[in-house]
């Protein structure tokens, strides 16, 4: 196991009618994790609005592989795939297990940061930058 950024029990309310867990709660549990994530790496929500920018999404796609259901606990590895220095634009994968190391799903984002205040996509500083490099990275990963 590396690059774990959420582990903990599936809750009754990421439940659906088919008694597993409904699509949305995969967003926000990764949602979490990449939270989680930004903390570690001192990029924390508070540290962002305290320098004005945030992450900002613009796809996510969720590839199901197994059902999970209420109460089994599972943990979620994140790794960044891509991340272009001049832009700002990155790309996120996270997978997400169950406790036995079964992947039950892969969910991939692609995003940038925006200014809070001129709401635009904005560049980082370099400062800024090499933090989020500090983000673990995939196999398969590309600086652009």
């Amino acid at each position: 196991m590396k690059n774990i950024f959420y582990e903990g029990q599936v809750l009754w309310s990421m439940i659906d009618a088919n008694g597993h867990v409904r699509h949305s709660a995969y967003s926000d549990l990764c949602t979490q994790a990449r939270s989680n994530l930004m903390i570690e790496i001192g990029l924390s929500m508070k540290e962002c609005l305290r320098l004005g920018f945030g992450p900002v999404l613009f796809r996510e796609e969720t590839l199901f592989k197994r059902e999970v259901r209420m109460d089994e606990h599972i943990y979620i590895e994140v790794e960044l795939t891509n991340y272009d220095t001049v832009k700002s634009r990155f790309s996120i994968q996270h997978k997400l297990f169950k406790k036995d190391g079964t992947l039950s799903a892969v969910v991939n984002v692609d995003g940038a940061f925006m200014n809070l205040k001129e709401r635009k996509l904005t560049v980082l500083p370099t400062e800024v930058q090499e933090l989020v490099l500090r983000i673990p990275k995939a196999e398969d990963y590309v600086q652009l």
